[in-house]
C-alpha cells in the first residue's frame, strides 16, 4: 500500500490545474459514489487528479488505477478497508473496468463505509454500463467526450474563448479573440486537436494504440467474441472513415465483416458506446435519437484522418465535425431533406460553394459552410460550431 501512495503522490506533484475539462463543472462531486466514463485518451485521469489537488485533502484521499499490480493479491474491498482504518475519506480508482467483479465489490463497499466516497472512471463504456446495474441508483454515471474546437484552443495555442450556445453561433456572435484568420487552427484541430495527447510527437501511433486497445481488446471482451472479429470490425472502421457519409445497407456490411446481420447491429452499438463510431437515428424514437439508423460516421475527425489516411472524404469530415461538436449539448438527428435538424432547425453542411437547395422547403434553414471565416444571414462558418462546450 506504501506503493500506492507513493505513485498517487508522484501523480498529483505533477498534475497542472491551469485547465479544466467542460464537464467538470457539471459534476456533482460530493456524491458518495460517482462514475466518470468516456473513451481512451480524452483526459479522465487528468481531470480525476485536478479535482483532488484542487478540492479533496490530498492525506486523505488515494488514487489507485485498477490494473495495479496490488491487485493480483488483494481486492478492492480490502483496500476500501485498511484505507477506512488509516482515516482515508476518497478513494479514487481509475480504469475500474479492468477490475473484474467491480461492480458488485463498489456495492459492498458502498454498503458498508457510509464515511467514505468513491470515485471511479472507466474507458470502457460497454463494461461501466453492464456493471451500473449492480449499483442501482447508487452512483451517477458522467460521460465525457475529447476536446472541443474552443478546448483545443486553450489547450494548444492558449487562446481563451468562451462557450457560445446554438442560438449565439447562428446569430454570428461566435468569433475567437485576437484571431482574424481561424481556418489554419482549425484544420490543425481536424488532424490531432480532439484528443489532449494530440501534442504528443508520436500523437498517431498513439491514437493508433488506442483504435488497436479499444476494437481488439475492450469491445471482443466484453462481447466475447474472438479477435479475429475484432479484426474486422477494425476493417470496418476504415471502410466508414473513407466512405462519403455512411448510411448503412446492413446485409451488405454484415457480407464485408463477414458476420450475420443479426450481430452486425450489436456490433455497432458496441463500437458507438466504445467512441469509435456514432450513428445517426432519425426523430422516431424520440428524445436522443433512439430511432431507425440513417448514416454512420466515425465518433471524430482525428479518428477518421488516422484511419483513413489521404482517402479520407473531405464531405464525410465535415459532417462529423459537426455533429461530435453538437451532440453534446444539443439533441441532433437526421433530416430527410438535408443533414441535420436540431430542435426543428435544418443543417446543410458543405464546402464553401453549397447552395441553398437543400434547405429551400425548411421553415428554419441552415448553410454550414467550411472554408469560409465569417457569416452572414443564414449562412455560418463551420468552425464555429465548435465553440459550442
Amino acid at each position: 500500500m506504501e506503493q500506492l501512495y507513493n505513485a498517487y503522490n508522484q501523480l498529483i506533484k505533477s498534475v497542472d490545474t491551469g485547465f479544466l475539462r467542460y464537464v467538470y463543472g457539471q459534476i456533482k462531486w460530493t456524491g458518495r459514489m460517482l462514475g466518470l466514463v468516456g473513451p481512451r485518451g480524452v483526459g479522465k485521469t487528468t481531470m480525476l487528479l485536478q479535482h483532488i489537488k484542487l478540492h479533496l485533502p490530498v492525506e486523505k484521499t488515494l488514487y489507485v488505477s485498477a490494473d495495479s499490480l496490488y491487485f493480483v493479491d488483494h481486492t478492492l474491498v480490502e483496500l476500501a478497508e485498511r484505507f477506512v482504518k488509516q482515516g482515508g475519506g476518497h478513494l479514487v480508482v481509475d480504469e475500474i473496468h479492468k477490475y473484474v467483479g467491480w461492480s458488485r465489490e463498489l456495492k459492498q463497499i458502498y454498503d458498508t463505509h457510509s464515511d467514505l466516497q468513491v470515485i471511479f472512471t472507466g474507458s470502457s463504456i460497454l463494461d461501466i454500463y453492464k456493471g451500473v446495474a449492480d449499483l442501482s441508483r447508487r452512483a451517477p454515471i458522467y460521460e465525457m467526450q475529447g476536446l472541443s474546437f474552443r478546448e483545443y484552443l486553450y489547450l494548444f495555442h492558449r487562446i481563451e474563448v468562451p462557450v457560445y450556445t446554438l442560438d449565439d453561433i447562428l446569430a454570428h456572435k461566435a468569433e475567437i479573440p485576437g484571431v482574424a484568420h481561424p481556418l489554419p487552427m482549425f484544420r490543425d484541430y481536424l488532424k490531432r486537436g480532439y484528443y489532449p495527447f494530440g501534442r504528443d510527437e508520436d500523437y498517431e501511433r498513439e491514437l493508433g494504440q488506442v483504435i488497436y486497445q479499444t476494437m481488439e481488446g475492450d469491445i471482443p471482451q466484453y462481447a466475447m467474441m474472438n479477435v479475429s472479429t475484432g479484426r474486422k470490425l477494425r476493417q470496418l472502421l476504415v471502410i466508414i472513415s473513407k466512405s462519403v457519409p455512411f448510411k448503412p445497407v446492413m446485409t451488405k456490411l454484415a457480407e464485408m465483416v463477414g458476420v450475420s446481420r443479426n450481430q452486425l447491429g450489436d456490433y455497432l452499438l458496441y463500437m458507438e458506446r466504445a467512441g469509435m463510431i456514432v450513428q445517426l437515428r432519425d426523430d422516431t424514437g424520440g428524445i436522443r435519437g433512439l430511432g431507425k439508423v440513417e448514416k454512420v460516421y466515425i465518433d471524430n475527425t482525428n479518428l477518421a484522418y488516422v484511419l483513413g489516411n489521404n482517402a479520407t472524404d473531405i464531405g464525410n469530415l465535415r459532417e462529423t465535425f459537426f455533429f461530435n461538436q453538437m451532440r453534446v449539448n444539443n439533441d441532433v438527428v437526421s433530416s430527410s431533406k438535408a443533414d441535420f435538424v436540431i430542435g426543428g432547425r435544418t443543417f446543410e453542411v458543405g464546402g464553401k460553394g453549397k447552395g441553398q437547395k437543400q434547405i429551400a422547403d425548411t421553415a428554419e434553414g441552415y448553410i454550414v459552410k467550411d472554408d469560409i471565416e465569417t457569416g452572414y444571414l443564414n449562412v455560418v462558418p463551420l468552425w464555429a460550431f465548435g465553440l459550442n462546450y
